[in-house]
């Protein structure tokens, strides 16, 4: 089937997850689609403080519906993640990603909220400049107690340290940001996985950013070579202050996706020019990236036009970040994807169920079992539950399973 098409445009996805998020939790919109966070009322729809025994006691009418589809639950991986939705309609979601074999929840942290004043000790997590969000904790207790790790995305500068500008904007000082890098995983020293920022090649997520050639050649002009430069310095200041908490924490940075909409600047032209000032290429453990796609996932598949990296385009990118990161084998850590069964208003796109299917069942494999499945850390599902605006859940806004929740449980 060919899915019906018109100007991509991804990039609103992402903002929109998050601006919901923030609605539910005070966190705040973060970039385009594919951006850096969640966006639609999904993700941490509404964040409520619950502790963990009770979320357990509230999911279980919920999973065990879920499970009719399929019974046994899935073996639970790091190959599988999940965005922000914590519970829906009063309800845990915890036991359903159990149920989906999930091993990471992901979720976002802005850095502006959490100091709106300017600490006095920034990598103290008890100075009393600091207002941790109570939802973290609600999340880390729910993962907890159904096997799952949970990755945290950094994101966001106050308007003390980005000179009075809107959040996206970055810290003038990068140490600062890397203080703040600190703090948090003192904060939470069980979280493990950090993301730096989302989808920061997106005007949306990164307010610095310039259009670069909606192509594939990957030369800038000199305006559109300082925001991937910028957040280079923000991104090495970050692993910095994260290996210093913790030689254990995996640093997750890039963060691109695919590249619909615009202002945009492409997947292969953030990475051609993402370097500190010295030359030397900024610190990271993997490279993140949204792969959202508009056709099914193959990698035999031709490069994607106009410079955009979809699913089938892994391969390419594979080989594209081992250009600039030599030796390093970097793995990729795809945290936001999804199919929509319906006209989904962000992407741009409907997929019928069964190709919709397809479409699952081809990604799972590419994951699992192709050249290239030992270099994709983890594969996450952007949006959980249907929303009017976002029909790529795996369940409706009924919590009843569709056809795609099957095929990514056992994928």
């Amino acid at each position: 089937m060919t899915p019906v098409l018109s100007t991509p445009r991804a990039e609103r996805h992402k903002t929109r997850v998050t601006e919901n998020i923030a609605r539910s939790a005070q966190l705040r919109p973060d970039s385009g689609v594919v951006a850096g966070m969640p966006r639609t009322d999904n993700r941490l729809r509404r964040l409520p403080a619950i502790a963990a025994a009770t979320l357990a006691l509230l999911g279980a009418s919920m999973v065990s519906a879920v499970q009719s589809a399929d019974a046994a639950p899935a073996p639970q991986t790091l190959k599988k993640a999940v965005w922000g939705l914590q519970d829906h309609n009063g309800q845990s979601m915890f036991p359903i990603y159990k149920d989906l074999g999930i091993g990471i929840f992901q979720t976002q942290v802005r850095w502006d909220q959490v100091a709106p004043t300017k600490p006095v000790n920034p990598t103290d997590p008890n100075d009393p400049a600091y207002e941790w969000p109570s939802y973290v904790d609600t999340a880390l207790a729910g993962a907890e107690q159904n096997g799952m790790t949970v990755m945290l995305q950094i994101i966001g500068a106050p308007t003390w340290a980005n000179g009075g500008r809107e959040y996206i904007y970055p810290a003038t000082n990068p140490k600062e940001f890397g203080d703040f890098a600190t703090a948090i995983s003192k904060k939470y020293p069980t979280v493990r996985h950090w993301m730096i920022w989302g989808e920061p090649n997106s005007k949306r997520g990164f307010g610095p950013v310039v259009n670069g050639p909606l192509s594939s050649k990957t030369k800038l002009k000199p305006a559109a070579q300082e925001a991937p430069k910028l957040y280079a310095q923000l991104l090495d200041a970050a692993y910095a202050g994260l290996k210093l908490a913790s030689p254990n924490n995996l640093v997750i940075g890039g963060n691109t996706y695919q590249g619909a909409g615009r202002p945009v600047i492409r997947t292969y032209q953030w990475l051609r020019y993402l370097r500190l000032p010295n030359g030397a290429r900024p610190r990271m453990d993997m490279w993140g990236h949204n792969p959202y796609t508009y056709r099914q996932p193959d990698l035999k598949d031709e490069p994607s036009e106009r410079g955009r990296v979809d699913f089938s385009d892994l391969g390419r990118l594979v080989k594209a970040v081992d250009k600039a990161y030599k030796g390093q084998r970097l793995k990729l850590f795809l945290s936001e994807w999804g199919v929509p069964t319906g006209f989904d208003q962000d992407l741009e796109i409907r997929v019928k169920t069964k190709e919709a299917v397809k479409w699952v069942k081809s990604a799972m494999k590419i994951v699992r079992k192709s050249p290239i499945s030992r270099r994709i850390y983890t594969l996450g599902w952007s949006v959980p539950v249907d929303t009017p605006r976002n029909p790529q859940g795996l369940l409706d806004r009924n919590l009843r399973p569709k056809a795609t929740y099957k095929v990514f449980k056992k994928g």
